[in-house]
């Protein structure tokens, strides 16, 4: 028993003595996670914390956006353990230190990149990557994966180096913020498979829903939120799944869900700046819900927690942007007032004039409105946006009254100086509108003028003319004081020198722009340059004239453009006191007054009907058309107005469409537009559509061309595809000319009476009855040229046929698709009151004057 104790000492004594190298893989699990932290990991931090800083210190709030972001990145998202200190940052190469051997093996979960270890590649020094200008979020990316794939321990299907969850994480986020969502989510599967019971687990659910989010998987990414709500999760997990899931609440547009987690990440978060952020994100959803009260209240609160300065100015505009109109207007006023007079928020005064505007106008007073955006732009400025929103609010003043010109004229400004790009686009779109009202709207006045001085007799316009001149002279004699005291002025410094103008330095007669050498100011080149760009930034440009501060220049070219739109030269004439000047100038040919009269009708129909389209302001576009109306247009725009006014009022305001419909029903009860009226919700109502009328016009085509064969063929066709269309029946009624022309008066009576017993209460049924009685009679038609002289028929050839040797027209009446082309805008001859195709060489005159001129087929318009 001693000699086999003593044996096993000895064993033990040699065993223990003895050296043997373990490979990297059968380290224990504390030295692999010491490992992992201080070789790898924490420089994957240190990169992703740069980031992080370098994108909080570039970032820049856009207030003009619909949402602004609640992470500005200037601290590492809470909830996670990333948040290290910057302090090893100035070590470049040792943040841009690449894995150099590569683990030789790939971890699963963990994909590749290129160059990356595990990709099976070549591993890339520093300078490599230099040279390629890697990224600081692909470096993170890389030192994860190196991590991950040098010091991973998996036993059992189970990570046991706790420090690789860091590194997963490191890796999700690198990928999410590089805009590689769904590799992202690749990463964080190998979480939820290998180290699925670490307490740690919450926060890769919380970037899966936010990768999802990126994805626009809206849904995974609330089911995700949603179910991590439902549990328990510490605070700190808490405050970010807040933040997280109310954007992207927003991002699927749920408005007042997004406001409801708002106002619980606002109670979770104690961060002042984060509070602020919430707060004011949480405004402008509820000011996008209408809730203008409560968004106010909200806006507040950003403005009490806002922890620079940007953010207090922007907040206060939001306050006032939000008033009701009801409250202490008064009171609101006066203390934005005395705000912008203190410290430095008096470098902002223009963007609080522009609020105290918008406060007036939510409270009624326009004038004080237009008055306090004008002061906005007299100071300096200090936001280009802003800016561009103060003329823009100018023009809607001048859009208000009906002056278009002025409208466009302050759109076009603030298109000049906005920088936010969809307010752009949309103004853009809002300036072109009103260039197109403007024209049709001057128009209007300059041929309403002109008739209505055709009607008056020589002694009315006299006195017109007189009362005219009168007031001509008076304000030339004005502004003839002006320039003599102008004049006389030259030379005196009248100029308004406010604190906030580049002039008013206390030290010296001009700003010094960073030049350390005094002189003479323009003997400088860079000091005059830099000078010229701060003074238009400021000013803008400017003539060089007296009392150059004030707009009376932009006030001239307004009414240089108002009187070229009415067509009143600017260029003083010799004769412009004599009344005979102008009433010389007065048309009195009928055809120019009728020409007038339909430009004018076409004219406020497109402007009602772009009242409508472009403004939704329906109440002037069933004026403006019912004024229409009531000069009694020609038949076609007559018919236009009346289905418009029915269709924009009919189910918001029947009040304002019956007189339409009685009108239609009564005046013009075989047309299309009736037959709307009386059912417009009917689906099974038919319009003609496009392709019907082009396919008519080619048959009318080869009607003309006596090509009566190919004709009746695209008819029959056209017929057969599209049977329900309005322009059937006009369809038929051509095809009844191109039997009559192709197989005689028998078979041109035979479809005529079909066409007048299908469709006799359409216009092309009608017409059909009245062409049966000619047919049926012994009238017979002489045609006749351009100069009334009859023309014999050639010997051997058959006499006239009645009713259809004649170009066929658009009869008087014919129903046309509501918001087609506009007849009045084409030239056209008339016979006996039917539009005539213009150039026609012969025309048909009845040997029975007693008769109505039947015999014409509807010309395509």
């Amino acid at each position: 028993m001693k000699k086999n104790i003593l044996f096993l000492l000895v064993m033990c004594i040699v065993a223990s003595c003895a050296t043997k190298t373990k490979k990297p893989e059968q380290r224990s699990k504390l030295l692999k996670g010491f490992s992992t932290y201080y070789n790898t990991l924490f420089n994957a931090k240190d990169a992703l914390n740069s980031e992080f800083t370098s994108r909080d210190k570039s970032h820049k709030d856009n207030f003009y956006a619909p949402y602004i972001p609640i992470l500005t990145y200037e601290e590492q998202p809470l909830g996670s353990d990333l948040g290290q200190s910057t302090a090893f940052a100035e070590n470049s190469m040792k943040m841009a230190e690449v894995a150099n051997k590569p683990s030789g093996r790939n971890n699963p979960g963990a994909p590749n990149i290129p160059g990356g270890p595990g990709d099976g590649n070549p591993p890339e020094r520093p300078e490599d990557n230099a040279s390629k200008g890697a990224t600081t979020l692909e470096i993170a990316e890389a030192k994860a994966l190196k991590a991950i794939n040098k010091y991973s321990v998996t036993r059992n299907g189970e990570e046991k180096n706790k420090q690789i969850f860091d590194a997963y994480m490191i890796l999700a986020q690198s990928r999410i913020y590089q805009n590689k969502p769904l590799e992202a989510l690749d990463a964080l599967n190998y979480v939820f498979t290998h180290m699925k019971d670490d307490k740690r687990i919450p926060l890769a659910r919380i970037y899966q829903g936010l990768a999802y989010d990126k994805i626009k998987d809206y849904h995974k990414a609330h089911e995700t939120f949603a179910k991590l709500k439902g549990g328990k999760i510490n605070n700190n997990y808490a405050k970010l799944l807040s933040i997280y899931y109310s954007e992207s609440l927003l991002d699927a547009g749920k408005k007042e869900e997004a406001a409801k987690e708002l106002d619980q990440a606002f109670e979770l978060n104690s961060n002042r700046k984060l509070k602020s952020r919430i707060a004011y994100l949480r405004g402008q959803v509820l000011e996008n819900l209408g809730q203008n009260d409560k968004a106010r209240e909200s806006f507040t609160s950003a403005y009490k927690y806002a922890n620079d300065f940007e953010f207090e100015v922007k907040s206060q505009i939001a306050i006032a942007k939000t008033f009701n109109g009801k409250g202490d207007y008064n009171g609101a006023k006066n203390y934005l007032e005395s705000i912008s007079k203190k410290g430095t928020y008096g470098s902002r005064k223009n963007e609080f004039y522009y609020a105290l505007g918008l406060m007036a106008n939510k409270a009624g007073k326009k004038e004080e409105a237009q008055d306090f955006f004008r002061k906005s732009l007299f100071e300096k400025v200090s936001d280009p946006q802003v800016r561009g929103l103060a003329y823009y609010e100018i023009g809607k003043g001048y859009l208000d009254k009906n002056d278009y010109i002025g409208a466009g004229a302050y759109y076009d400004s603030a298109l000049a100086v906005m920088t936010y790009e969809p307010s752009k686009i949309l103004l853009k779109d809002q300036s072109e509108y009103i260039k197109k009202i403007s024209r049709n709207y001057y128009l209007i006045k300059k041929n309403d003028s002109i008739l209505s001085l055709a009607k008056m007799n020589d002694a009315q316009r006299t006195d017109f003319f007189s009362k005219y001149i009168a007031q001509l002279k008076a304000k030339e004699e004005k502004a003839e004081q002006e320039r003599r005291r102008a004049e006389r002025s030259k030379g005196f410094d009248t100029g308004d020198y406010n604190a906030n103008s580049i002039f008013a330095n206390t030290g010296n007669s001009f700003e010094d722009f960073g030049v350390t050498t005094k002189g003479f100011y323009f003997s400088n080149t860079g000091t005059v340059n830099k000078g010229t760009s701060s003074f238009k930034q400021i000013w803008g440009d400017r003539a060089l004239a007296d009392n150059w501060r004030f707009s009376k220049k932009m006030t001239s070219s307004l009414e240089d453009m108002k009187n070229d739109a009415l067509g009143v030269t600017s260029t003083p004439n010799p004769r412009r006191f004599e009344p005979a000047y102008y009433i010389e100038q007065i048309p009195t040919d009928q055809g120019k007054l009728s020409q007038l009269k339909k430009d004018r009708d076409t004219a406020s129909l497109g402007l009602g009907i772009m009242y409508q389209n472009y403004f939704t302001n329906t109440p002037l576009a069933t004026k403006t058309l019912y004024d229409l109306i009531d000069v009694k247009p020609e038949e076609k725009v007559m018919l236009q107005a009346l289905y418009e006014i029915f269709a924009m009022n009919y189910e918001k305001n029947p009040q304002a469409s019956d007189r339409a419909k009685q009108i239609l029903l009564t005046d013009y009860p075989y047309t299309s537009y009736a037959e709307f009226v009386r059912n417009p919700k009917n689906k099974t109502f038919v319009k003609s559509t496009e392709e019907v009328e082009n396919e008519y016009k080619k048959a009318y085509a080869l009607f003309e061309s006596e090509k009566f064969g190919e004709s009746r063929d695209i008819i029959d066709q056209t017929i057969q595809k599209y049977p329900k269309d309005a322009l059937v029946p006009k369809l038929y009624l051509l095809n009844a000319f191109n039997a009559g022309k192709s197989s005689g008066k028998e078979v041109m009576i035979l479809q005529l009476e079909q066409i007048a017993l299908n469709y006799s209460k359409t216009p092309e049924g009608v017409r059909a009855k009245e062409m049966l009685n000619y047919l049926k009679s012994d009238l017979s038609f002489q045609a006749t040229d351009n100069k009334g002289n009859m023309i014999p028929n050639q010997p051997g050839s058959a006499p006239a046929q009645p009713g259809y040797n004649n170009a066929p027209q658009m009869p008087n009446g014919a129903p046309q698709q509501p918001g087609g082309t506009n007849p009045a805008q084409q030239p056209l001859n008339t016979i006996n009151g039917s539009p005539q195709k213009p150039g026609t060489k012969e025309k048909v005159k009845k040997v029975n004057e007693g008769k109505p001129n039947t015999g014409v087929p509807p010309r395509p318009q």
